[in-house]
């Protein structure tokens, strides 16, 4: 990821991405470089609008922001089911210890 990251800033600032660029970024920063690793990135942004792919990132990350919210509600069915059946329950008790007064007093 961090080859991602310094590919990003490197970007971000303006500059072009290429490999002398990128593994002074990450030596900067303490990372050990892997030359293939480095290489195989660099020539693949090549041809990629960075730009672009952010842009789609985002809206990608819009378009599935609901899927947590379906999560919780989900989660919350079987919290009220589990309620509903703990007070039909509670009720239940409260009729049968009724039951054994009125059998008390006849």
């Amino acid at each position: 990821m961090e080859y991602v990251y310094g590919a990003l800033l490197l970007h971000a600032a303006g500059k072009e991405v290429d490999e002398e660029k990128l593994k002074k970024v990450l030596e900067d920063v303490g990372v050990q470089v892997d030359e293939a690793r480095l290489k195989t990135l660099v020539s693949g942004l090549k041809d990629v609008n960075i730009d672009e792919v952010l842009k789609n990132a985002s809206v990608a990350q819009v378009a599935t922001a609901p899927a947590p919210a379906a999560e919780e509600k989900k989660k919350e069915e079987p919290k009220k089911k589990e309620e509903k059946k703990k007070e039909e329950d509670k009720e239940h008790e409260e009729e049968e210890a009724m039951s054994g007064l009125s059998a008390l007093f006849g």
